[in-house]
């Protein structure tokens, strides 16, 4: 999933979830709860259950092999279930006829790319918790020092830089909050079979669904939603907001670390953010990783709502789009979040350049502007509200 031209975006550990192995992995996880569902409803047998599951295991499978031969089968789930019953049928030919029995192409890969954005949407949370705890550790620090704030790229009025971290805080909670209910709308069980009516598991489908539910951890659907996209995209939807939240941070680190600003800068690292030949240019790398995500983000995103309207019971193209962007899209949101937990991490702040940014604007003025716009109390005013959001924002955030 990844390469030359947008590795460095993402990070080698949501590249592994969204790996050909890790998915494949998930579908067998899939395969074999489906199995165990079954026997324990008397549909399959036991000893063709067994044989079912035990052959489940990722190891045994050419999944290279199997992701070239999905190329030509339209979806990967046909050659994985082929060689999954032929693997079956070398120990147990009784039991191939019951690999994946009542289940469909879309329902295997559904639930396992549900399966593996659990384990993506893990590592944004951790990163996003980080970086929350980073700005609100910055607020309280910098509550009352004050730095010119600029409206229209112009110099404004003064403010507190402790105020902006926490105004950068505040949409990640609420972001944080709301992916995680949006999380637990999506993040559901597919199994309808060919139609979503469950039509060869004679009357037991609930049972059975309910069961492959518990045994993955995943939400129990009503019923199945197989052209029914909303509550998947309003995942990606919310994963879209946290991004341009990130982004908006991101472009206001660059912008205020500029030579001429210098009031913040990503921390030095070796072999990062500094171009051969130029010693005192530093390129605030983890912003801009950030703000490439927000620039991609809105076209993954328009993708998933443009395949929303799918053809009757099963799409055509529709679904298959989506799930080509899926993977990109969450890809991008932890390249950024990764990227922000980072340079959040030890950003360097300047209070003597604030200062002096804001002084220069305050002594070019006449004596009443001056005295309107950067009365000292305005530093003070600031500084109170930024200690009422911490207090309100503490209470909000999500533990880690």
């Amino acid at each position: 999933m990844s390469s030359l031209f947008d590795g460095f975006l993402s990070t080698p550990e949501v590249i592994e979830v969204f790996s050909e192995r890790n998915f494949l992995d998930a579908m067998l996880r899939f395969e074999a709860a489906l199995a165990r569902a079954q026997a324990a409803t008397g549909l399959i047998p036991e000893a063709s259950a067994q044989s079912i599951i035990g052959t489940c295991k990722v190891e045994l499978f050419d999944v290279a092999k199997i992701a070239r031969e999905s190329a030509r089968a339209g979806s990967v789930a046909i050659p994985l279930v082929k060689i999954l019953k032929e693997t079956v049928s070398l120990f147990n030919p009784d039991a191939a006829r019951f690999v994946n029995y009542g289940s469909t192409s879309q329902d295997v890969i559904d639930t396992a790319m549900a399966l593996v954005t659990r384990d993506a949407l893990a590592l944004i949370r951790a990163d996003v918790n980080k970086i929350v705890t980073a700005l609100l550790s910055l607020a309280e620090q910098h509550a009352d020092t004050p730095m010119l704030a600029r409206t229209l790229m112009q110099p404004a009025c003064v403010t507190s830089f402790g105020l902006k971290c926490a105004g950068w805080a505040a949409p990640l909670v609420r972001s944080l909050q709301r992916m995680e209910g949006a999380a637990t709308n999506a993040l559901q069980l597919q199994l309808g079979g060919t139609v979503g009516t469950l039509e060869k598991m004679q009357g037991r489908g609930p049972d059975i669904a309910k069961m492959i539910a518990q045994d993955l951890s995943l939400r129990l659907p009503v019923v199945s939603w197989h052209t029914q996209r909303d509550e998947w995209v309003a995942l990606g939807c919310e994963l879209a907001l946290l991004t341009g939240s990130l982004g908006k941070m991101a472009k206001d680190i660059v912008l205020m670390s500029q030579f001429e600003l210098a009031e913040v800068a990503e921390p030095v690292e070796a072999g990062r953010g500094g171009p051969p030949g130029m010693p005192h240019k530093h390129n605030p790398v983890a912003s801009m990783v950030a703000l490439a995500a927000a620039q991609r983000v809105p076209q993954r995103v328009a993708a998933l709502l443009a395949a929303m309207p799918q053809e009757l019971e099963r799409a055509l193209g529709a679904w298959q789009a989506e799930l080509a962007e899926w993977p990109q899209l969450v890809m991008s949101v932890h390249g950024s979040s990764r990227a922000m937990a980072l340079a959040l991490a030890d950003l360097q702040v300047n209070p003597q350049r604030m200062r002096a940014n804001l002084e220069a604007v305050r002594i070019s003025l006449p004596k009443a502007a001056a005295e309107e716009w950067f009365n000292p109390d305005l530093v003070q005013h600031a500084a109170r509200m930024t200690r009422n959001q911490l207090a309100a924002l503490r209470a909000q955030a999500l533990p880690g």
